[in-house]
């Protein structure tokens, strides 16, 4: 792409929810994207976020995206109009259930404030921005098919799933209408991740393999011990590696690849129950980091997860492009043991 005056048009990339793991791993990772030369990003969130170590043209903001000026300045920086928006911010599943009305402020208001923000405003290019935005799984509930397809109609059984497809029927909308250029990302429970727990109802699924590996106690809400037959609850999964890889994907799927009605995509996965990921730390770690998880029944947690589907058909995801985890769990697991032992998780 090139400016009027024939110099390269350098790539304006915003990140919302920046200061969270995955955006800034995604920060970094543009960074060193072929398909995105001489990026400059914008990263912002509640609390400033940190840019990516050693990386030049980048700006980090403090910003409220739930009031309108605040959104507004990160799209009139010096960097420009941001040319691709990666919208992360967000109240996770539990905390969206506890408190409905800031569930609704974060995940539906201020989504359709980032997309007017974007509707007034075009890049260089003249195209409209580019507005990538993740839901989740909480969109689905209610009796589902064996196996979820892209025709599956979600009817979200928590505030969390309500929000995200609320947000979801706006960007479809506004990108009907062209406003934006929109892709809707529902993503898989990611595991594992790093950090702290967050507020996010599935967060268990990864703590009960990041805690263990840290040789700290691990609490699964799932069931009273290794033979409840709670641990048949499964869920869909992806790794942060592969999730990562896909986020850099949707940037480059051709808009013309999507479904004409949609631009809803499930990412790929895989299915994976409660037992599987236990069985897979003890085959890497051993019985006696396997202790380390203990039992704590929740059966809202349990109801709230088991709500979600966990077996999707990836043809569709696949067929644009993007990847799936291959190996199940056990791979995941050694891959985060080796990060922990390595300091890096």
């Amino acid at each position: 792409m090139s400016a009027q005056n024939g110099s390269p048009q350098k790539n304006v990339v915003l990140i919302t929810g920046a200061g969270g793991w995955l955006g800034g791993i995604l920060a970094g990772e543009l960074l060193s994207d072929p398909k995105t030369p001489d990026v400059h990003l914008i990263l912002a969130d509640i609390v400033e976020p940190k840019a990516p170590k050693g990386a030049k043209n980048v700006i980090c903001r403090k910003a409220d995206l739930c009031d309108r000026k605040e959104v507004e300045s990160l799209y009139t920086t010096e960097f420009g109009v941001p040319d691709t928006v990666y919208c992360f911010h967000g109240i996770m599943s539990r905390g969206s259930e506890d408190n409905f009305d800031l569930g609704v402020k974060v995940n539906v208001d201020s989504i359709r404030e980032m997309l007017e923000v974007s509707r007034a405003n075009r890049p260089a290019s003249g195209e409209p921005i580019r507005f990538i935005f993740t839901s989740s799984l909480a969109v689905y509930g209610g009796p589902l098919p064996d196996v979820v397809t892209i025709d599956t109609i979600a009817t979200p059984e928590g505030s969390y799933g309500m929000g995200k497809l609320v947000a979801e029927m706006f960007v479809n909308e506004y990108t009907r209408r062209g406003f934006v250029d929109g892709r809707i990302l529902r993503l898989p429970t990611i595991v594992v991740r790093p950090g702290v727990p967050s507020a996010a109802t599935s967060a268990f699924i990864s703590g009960i393999i990041r805690e263990p590996l840290h040789g700290v106690e691990g609490i699964c809400p799932v069931g009273n011990g290794m033979d409840s037959p709670e641990l048949s609850l499964s869920a869909w999964l992806a790794s942060p590696e592969t999730t990562i890889k896909n986020f850099v994907i949707a940037k480059h799927v051709p808009a013309d690849k999507f479904l004409p009605q949609t631009r809803v995509v499930y990412l790929p996965g895989f299915t994976a129950s409660v037992r599987d990921e236990l069985e897979a730390l003890e085959k890497v770690a051993g019985p006696e980091v396997l202790k380390l998880v203990k039992f704590k029944d929740d059966p809202i947690n349990r109801r709230i997860v088991g709500s979600w589907p966990a077996k999707f058909d990836n043809s569709y995801p696949c067929g644009l492009g993007f990847v799936a985890d291959e190996g199940g769990m056990v791979p995941i697991v050694q891959r985060f043991k080796n990060a922990v032992e390595a300091g890096l998780a």
